[in-house]
């Protein structure tokens, strides 16, 4: 005689495997992540102390929003500060996608944003656990702007840990996400 498979265990079984996969994967991302625009002029004001200040401003060039999660290293860093210098998504002459903010205005607006690590999987308010605790991003994000300000960009930042309010003016719209 065959064993037959208890269905109703197999199944709950089944769904709370699943789930814990989804649930680890979620929380521990292995790819820093950035939201990059192309934008005709673009702003971050953060406020510092109770008062609003202007921290960071461009005209033509590229919005990114960068988020750290808990494994990437300087390594990660330098790739993706290179990856966000040699994104052609700047227009030529012709008014094609064909050139990099290294061949174009050099200006680049970079904030901080934990929130790209944001988990809705779990319900309707996010969690984020994925992204990396405050003390260990913010030398990585300081690491991109230097890398970028290295190759040879204006780099205008946000100001970390504190709150902030980003204005742009999205030029195509062209919005592209990377994952390094």
């Amino acid at each position: 005689m065959a064993l037959q498979p208890n269905l109703p265990i197999a199944n709950t079984l089944h769904s709370f495997l699943r789930k814990s996969k989804n649930v680890y994967a979620a929380d521990y991302s292995d790819t820093m992540r950035a939201l990059v625009q192309r934008v005709l002029n673009a702003a971050v004001d953060a406020e510092v102390d109770g008062t609003t200040i202007r921290a960071g401003e461009i005209g033509i060039g590229l919005l990114v929003l960068l988020g750290i999660t808990h494994t990437d290293t300087e390594v990660t860093a330098k790739k993706m500060a290179e990856k966000i210098w040699n994104l052609r998504i700047m227009e030529d002459e012709n008014g094609v996608m064909n050139i990099s903010i290294a061949d174009s205005t050099r200006n680049i607006l970079l904030v901080s944003q934990f929130t790209l690590y944001g988990d809705t999987n779990a319900g309707r308010r996010p969690t984020w656990t994925a992204a990396a605790k405050p003390e260990d991003a913010e030398p990585l994000v300081n690491q991109v702007v230097a890398e970028l300000q290295q190759l040879g960009a204006q780099v205008e930042t946000g100001r970390f840990r504190t709150y902030m309010q980003v204005s742009s003016v999205n030029d195509g719209p062209t919005t592209v996400s990377i994952e390094i």
